[in-house]
């Protein structure tokens, strides 16, 4: 006889007097219970009002459908909206309206879909209880011929080939439900000029001034101490008529290390000054700010997905999903000591786009 591991009681089979009697001894006795609660079955089917009433059936298709097409009048009336409510920069209260209605729109093309699906399975589609046995993933070759005519089963029972309006008007809904977001994304991009331009150029040229991010204030080359980290803004930035904008591209990082420690190429030689290194502040791998100095190691960090830039060797990324170096603004100094830029960057800043070569 098997013992427990406790008292050393027997295990036995019980009934329900067994398992009273059980609990009141030994905690360590184990019982096998022969009593259990017998399977109920499945309750008596009620038909639904749709299933016995073809008036009720036909309203309940006419709602379908309906709930379907106003969900394709959502999703044109979010592309109208985008259009009839542009977002003018000088006047914020568009930015309200225009998401307002782009908003409400949206939502009556999902609320539709999604109502007028439940209200298709609730009211038309086939209605009887069933067990759902699970089987080993890789069925014989009648299993998968089954699986053929369960489908086409329930392609009867839901009536989806029979009940053609109401299948496409979902399939309408469906269709017109993207075409929002598609319309949308161009929003994300310049609306009058040319973006891949607008990427490659910044406010930074020859001979402008790095100053003091934000009150713009000039930057000399003895105001930068061994280890320390300016945010950097090009000159006239702030009276530019957009300045976020332009700030978006132009930001620096402005660093002083040990020349010694400066792995230099040599197309770069003269692009740092004693030291004095100036690198763009967007991340190459979705644009965040690169705005936290290592002073110890020399690495700048990325505190949105953690990518990793060595500054020792010309902002190589060292860790992260960002792919390419931190792009290096060639500076030097004027004639009253006040660090410039030799030119604007030689490569496009922020994330890598389909016009970088």
């Amino acid at each position: 006889m098997a013992q427990d591991d406790n008292g050393g009681h027997e295990l036995t089979t019980a009934n329900s007097s067994a398992v009273e009697h059980a609990r009141a001894g030994d905690p360590g006795t184990a019982v096998i219970v022969q009593d259990a609660v017998p399977n109920p079955g499945f309750p008596t089917h009620r038909p639904r009002i749709t299933d016995i009433n073809p008036v009720k059936q036909r309203r309940a298709e006419r709602v379908v459908y309906t709930l379907f097409y106003l969900s394709i009048v959502g999703s044109i009336w979010a592309i109208a909206a985008y259009m009839m409510f542009p977002i003018e920069s000088s006047d914020p209260g568009s930015v309200r309206l225009n998401t307002l209605f782009i908003g409400l729109g949206i939502a009556l093309a999902l609320l539709a879909i999604g109502i007028g699906a439940v209200h298709w399975g609730k009211a038309l589609m086939y209605e009887q209880e069933g067990i759902d046995l699970r089987h080993p993933v890789r069925g014989s070759e009648v299993t998968i011929e089954r699986a053929v005519e369960i489908f086409q089963e329930a392609d009867q029972e839901s009536g989806f080939s029979r009940r053609t309006v109401v299948r496409n008007s979902l399939i309408g809904a469906l269709i017109a439900f993207p075409l929002p977001a598609i319309v949308l994304f161009r929003g994300l991009g310049p609306q009058n000029q040319n973006p891949v331009t607008l990427l490659s150029h910044t406010m930074w040229k020859a001979g402008t001034r790095l100053t003091r991010d934000p009150e713009g204030t000039p930057i000399k080359a003895t105001d930068v101490t061994l280890g320390s980290a300016f945010h950097v803004i090009p000159e006239g930035l702030n009276e530019t008529p957009d300045p976020l904008e332009e700030k978006a591209k132009a930001a620096v990082l402005l660093m002083r290390l040990n020349p010694a420690d400066l792995n230099v190429s040599p197309a770069r030689k003269t692009w740092n000054y004693n030291g004095i290194v100036a690198y763009s502040k967007i991340c190459t791998h979705v644009g965040c700010p690169v705005a936290l100095y290592e002073q110890q190691t020399h690495h700048l960090l990325c505190p949105c997905h953690q990518s990793q830039f060595d500054i020792t060797h010309e902002a190589k990324v060292i860790f992260g999903p960002a792919k390419r170096p931190l792009p290096q603004l060639p500076i030097t100094v004027d004639a009253e000591g006040y660090l410039v830029a030799r030119s604007d960057f030689t490569e496009p800043v922020g994330p890598s786009f389909w016009e970088r070569n």
